[in-house]
Formats: C-alpha cells, structure tokens, sequence
C-alpha cells in the first residue's frame, strides 16, 4: 500500500540553477518541496529545462549552484551510484545479452545480495510487472511495452529511495503509451515510491501526477495538482500549454474584486481577474473549448459572444466546433456527440455561452 505522504519534506530543491557556459542559465532558480510517495512531474516544451532538472538529482549533471537534498542531506557532491536512485529512460537501457530475469538481478548482484535472496526478489519483482512467465526470454524477444516492464522492474527492485522516468513511455504507440501509464500508476499506489517524471505529453502529466511543474525557458511558471493547473492556470503560457484554450482579446473596462469586465468585438464579458491587470489595459481571456455552450440552454451563464460558424469536424465521442469572431479570432468548441449536438450553415451567426467561473483573463503580453 501506498505510504502516507511524511510532513516533512523528502525531496528539496532550493534555489537550483544551470549554466554551461558559465553565462546563460538552462534553469533559473528551480524550487520545490516534495513528500514522499508523491508523483511529481516535470512538464514542458523541448529545451525548456525540465530534464536538466532531473539529470542534476540523478548526478550525471552537476549543480551551478543552489542545493538539492534527500532526506536533509545535500546531495551535490554525492556520485551518482550513492544516491540511491532508479532510472527509467525512453530506451529502456537493458542489457541485450542478458535475459530478462538477469537484467533484473544486475542490480542486486552489484549490491552484493545473496543469491537466494536475488533469486526470490527477481520473482517477485516480475509477478509485480506481469511478467512471471518471460524471465528466460532476452529484451530482443519482447514488445516495447514489455521492455518497459521490465525496464520499470528493475529501477524498482533495488528499493530505492526514489525513481526517476525520463519521457519513459515516448518511444510507444498510443494504446501501449495508455497501457503502461496504468502500469505505472498502478505500481505507484501499490508500492509507494516517490517519482520525478519528466515529459512533454500534457495528457500523461495530467492522468499520472500528484503535481505538475511547468516549466518554460529554464523557470517554473507553476506547480500545482493537475485539476488546479487546468482550471486555474496561473499565466497564459499555463493556459495554452496545459490542454486546449480559446483566447479573445480585449479590454479590461472595470475591475471588480476577483473578476473584470472585458470588452470585446463579439460583446463585453465577465471574467475571472488575475492580480496584473489594469483598468483600460489590453487583456486576453482564456476559456476552454469544453466550457462553452449553444442556445436554447438550461444551464446558467454569464457571458455571450456572437460568432460566425466556419466548420464542424466529427472525431468520435465528440464534435469540434469551428468559429470566429468579429475580428477573426478563431474560437473552438468542444461537445459531446449526442443528439443535442446542432448544425449551423456555413457562415451562420451563433452565440456562445459560458459562465464567468469558467474563463480568466490575462494580460496581454
């Protein structure tokens, strides 16, 4: 079972940073506290930082300056192999010539186990990935998901006291990708390890993690759980990169405690306000595609904007709605396939509802 989460904090990283030139910072003064059994994951786009992160905690890097500690103890001039860390890397790693069974016993042999114990932790440990009956095959004879069972397997065995996955699952078809993020969420909660995961897959970060840092140019923007993240995006970087967003752009016409009133070319709406804005600024408010609606409606709402029907494209479970505004900004919609969803004709004039919980506006920038 999945251990309680410690008040006092496992993992620290206080006030990290990179350069390699000495110059130019890839991290900018990384923090976070994390409690053990947590799933934290670093998310962001390519050269934004996040696997810097993790390769200084794991040592192959080395700290510019700041600290990272386990445990209460510094880390930055311990070798790597003293960390008592796993890995689980996008190419699985494993040894060629070895069989399975043997991959997982190099770990323990280097650590001087003895062999019955190594015997039995082995079996043990390929019960856990569903693996009992390939012990004897070589990674060559298996499918990609099942290497990186075994590939998870052996960063397990050696019960460390934390696991690293570097875009561990990048290399999968879809199918094998959903598959194994059940693996791993499955084996999270049954063993109770601490996990930093690294990926740039929003929908994986969001399904997985207990919290999410989003990272851009070498700085966290936010870190938060993922419900909060996706409804309460902190900037509008979060806002476009967690998930799908509608931005409108307009201008903050009057500012009332937690929400702004914005002027737009499709009408003047009411949003959530964040602390930058100012009276007679440019702004753009955010809202997602899944939290608009079309008249007649039972639901309640605060907000309608007037827009042109462009097209409508049928993906399955539910229906994209294409429009735009007065000014030609594109808005998207997102509804369930159902009966409820309508038609419109090409360049009809719609109106959207939403409430005013559901959208927030930023300043433009």
């Amino acid at each position: 079972m999945m251990k309680d989460l410690n008040i006092d904090t496992f993992l620290k990283f206080d006030d990290v940073k990179k350069s390699y030139d000495q110059k130019n910072l890839v991290v900018k003064g990384f923090n976070m506290d994390v409690q053990e059994g947590e799933f934290i994951t670093l998310l962001g786009p390519s050269g934004s930082g996040k696997t810097t992160v993790l390769m200084m905690l794991a040592g192959f890097e080395s700290v510019t300056s700041g600290d990272i500690a386990i445990a209460g103890k510094s880390i930055n001039r311990t070798a790597p192999y003293r960390r008592n860390i796993g890995m689980v890397f996008q190419n699985y790693a494993l040894f060629p010539h070895m069989t399975v069974a043997e991959n997982l016993a190099y770990p323990l042999a280097v650590r001087k186990m003895p062999k019955d114990k190594i015997k039995a932790q082995v079996a043990e440990y390929l019960n856990l990935v569903e693996l009992s009956a390939f012990g004897d095959r070589r990674p060559g004879q298996l499918s990609g998901g099942q290497r990186q069972r075994v590939a998870l397997a052996r960063a397990m065995i050696f019960e460390p006291t934390l696991i690293l996955m570097d875009e561990p699952l990048g290399a999968l078809d879809k199918n094998l990708r959903e598959q194994m993020q059940y693996e791993i969420t499955r084996l999270h909660k049954q063993m109770g390890f601490t996990v930093i995961y690294v990926t740039h897959d929003q929908a994986e970060a969001l399904s997985m993690s207990s919290r999410i840092a989003v990272f851009n140019d070498g700085v966290v923007q936010q870190c938060a759980p993922p419900a909060e993240l996706y409804e309460r995006p902190a900037n509008a970087f979060v806002a476009d990169f967690i998930g799908e967003n509608n931005f409108v752009p307009g201008r903050v016409e009057s500012i009332d405690g937690a929400t702004a009133k914005i002027v737009t070319d499709g009408g003047t709406i009411v949003a959530q306000a964040t602390a930058d804005l100012t009276v007679g600024g440019a702004c753009r408010v955010s809202v997602r595609p899944e939290k608009l609606f079309f008249p007649p409606s039972t639901h309640a709402h605060d907000n309608a904007l007037t827009v042109r029907f462009e097209t409508r494209i049928y993906v399955g479970d539910f229906i994209r709605y294409y429009f735009k505004l007065p000014d030609g900004t594109d808005i998207i919609v997102k509804i369930l396939n159902d009966l409820s969803a309508p038609e419109f004709t090409d360049g009809a004039e719609a109106q959207l509802l939403w409430l005013a919980s559901d959208c927030i506006a930023f300043q433009a920038g």
